[in-house]
């Protein structure tokens, strides 16, 4: 049976691994967000900031999301 998207504590993930995840995957989607970083401020939070982006940006990371849940639906994956 396929496996769903895994689920990570936010406690245990590295924000900076996060941040190179998350840039590789919007890589490879075409998608740019410019100002994604660590949230410095608070650091035993390890927030992920992503910045503002246009919003063409918005409407394009929003269709590949949609992408994704319908690729998964069609392999018979749960989506949530």
């Amino acid at each position: 049976m396929a496996q769903g998207p895994e689920l990570y504590d936010a406690v245990c993930v590295d924000p900076f691994t996060a941040v190179e995840v998350l840039r590789a995957a919007l890589d490879q989607a075409g998608i740019v967000l410019p100002s994604r970083s660590v949230e410095p401020a608070t650091p035993a939070l390890a927030l992920v900031g992503l910045g503002r982006v246009h919003a063409d940006v918005a409407m394009r990371l929003a269709d590949a999301l949609q992408r994704g849940r319908s690729c998964r639906a069609e392999r018979g994956v749960a989506c949530r």
